[in-house]
């Protein structure tokens, strides 16, 4: 098969998430166990990082990789969905793996794929962590798909866990409370293992007691340790001041990923940094200083508020439920601008009426829809948009719903892109990045 063959093979073939929801998700690990024992359980053949939580996990996951590789480490980082190619799942050092490695490999447990029929999220696990294996990395920072306790990354016993935060999102699978969330998150939570926990609130904190009391896990709470003393939002970069809590030390950081939420990531990524740098890893504060602001280059993270062309300013955030969209209007008030254009598709199983609730009405807006089953016609969004005294005009693609936003626009508007990961995919995959 070609490498496109291939691909349209995976997609077609398995039960994927981004098509389908929930249907594609699969509640045991066993067919992961059964994918990573018939290719010699690779899993255990390099070290890792775990990381979960609602919001945050890609950007913290991206952060880490980045600092481990400034360190000399052979980082790999897996990492879903992606934005435009699939291969952006599977990264060491920040490159995608080849195509013929995609290739050989779904050819390689093909047969494995007609007996057992695993999801797609299934086989992509599988082939990270061999090819992590193949390729003897150092360390492998590991992203959770959904969840944790019963996703497909949860065969894997890392040197360290984290947990950036506990919100409302995927509950028709993981419980309506953020107890019962929290308590599926937690599950990454193994015995003897550190781990170290973004934010927490009064219903997720005894969630995350009992299972690392459980398990013996020594637990840290980063928000608890550093807090943010100021910080300084820029178009393309963010500087932050953060202060010890145990010895008023302060330090600054500058940061390329702009969005002010980041203040609360790199919380966590400090913490995540010092407990690698008690278990012998050179993670430290010259090497966090020196990589945190280029992580989009050493790591290729794109799609975090993230400025693509100016003059009217575009900025894309992959923003999706109800946290992430309360950070994304809050970073709105940081911004200079005339008028707030915003573009904006979801899928049909998100909160949808509680994201709309939250969207400025003064505000244009282009609804549109990601070219994918699960996504919500542009007609309904809108539809449903009405309710909350959202008005604009809906397009059936995102290009179309871009390129007439920026027709529309004076110099010193603002277009956000938002709503879903693919359509923020959609919406860039015309953009050339240095780093791809």
């Amino acid at each position: 098969m070609t490498y496109q063959e291939t691909i349209d093979y995976l997609y077609n073939k398995l039960p994927m998430f981004s098509h389908i929801g929930a249907a594609a998700f699969k509640k045991d690990l066993t067919n992961t166990l059964l994918l990573c024992e018939a290719l010699g359980n690779p899993h255990l053949k390099f070290k890792s990082i775990h990381v979960a939580g609602t919001n945050g996990k890609g950007s913290t996951s991206h952060m880490l990789a980045g600092i481990l590789q400034e360190a000399d480490y052979k980082t790999g980082l897996y990492t879903s969905p992606h934005l435009w190619d699939f291969r952006e799942r599977i990264k060491i050092n920040g490159a995608w793996c080849e195509e013929a490695y995609v290739i050989e490999f779904t050819e390689k447990i093909a047969p494995l794929i007609e007996t057992i029929q695993p999801s797609f999220f299934e086989i992509t696990v599988a082939m990270a962590f061999d090819y992590f294996a193949q390729n003897k990395v150092d360390i492998a920072v590991i992203e959770v798909g959904l969840g944790g306790r019963l996703d497909s990354t949860n065969i894997i016993t890392p040197i360290l866990s984290i947990i950036t935060n506990i919100g409302f999102d995927h509950m028709n699978m993981l419980g309506n409370t953020l107890d019962s969330i929290a308590g599926e998150k937690a599950g990454i939570i193994k015995p003897n293992v550190p781990v170290v926990i973004g934010e927490f609130l009064p219903e997720t904190k005894p969630v995350f007691e009992a299972k690392a009391s459980k398990e013996n896990a020594p637990i840290y709470y980063a928000q608890s340790l550093r807090y943010v003393s100021d910080f300084t939002s820029h178009l393309t970069h963010l500087d932050v001041e953060v202060e010890e809590i145990a010895t008023t030390e302060r330090q600054h950081y500058r940061l390329d990923l702009a969005g002010f939420y980041q203040t609360k990531n790199l919380l966590t990524v400090l913490e995540a940094a010092h407990q690698l740098h008690l278990l012998g890893y050179n993670t430290a504060l010259p090497i966090i200083k020196k990589a945190l602001p280029h992580i989009k280059r050493l790591t290729g993270l794109h799609g975090r508020w993230e400025l693509i062309s100016e003059h009217p300013n575009v900025v894309v955030d992959v923003a999706h439920n109800e946290d992430g969209i309360k950070q994304l209007m809050a970073q709105l008030e940081l911004c200079n601008y005339e008028h707030l254009h915003i573009v904006i598709g979801m899928a049909k199983d998100k909160a949808i009426e509680d994201i709309l609730q939250l969207l400025p009405k003064t505000a244009t807006y282009y609804f549109t829809k990601a070219q994918i089953p699960r996504a919500l016609s542009e007609i309904e969004l809108k539809t449903k948009a009405a309710n909350f005294e959202l008005e604009g005009n809906a397009f059936s693609t995102v290009k179309e719903a871009l390129e007439n936003a920026k027709s529309k626009c004076n110099t010193h508007d603002l277009v956000l892109v938002c709503g879903s990961v693919f359509v923020v995919g959609e919406a860039t995959n015309k953009f050339s990045y240095n780093s791809y």
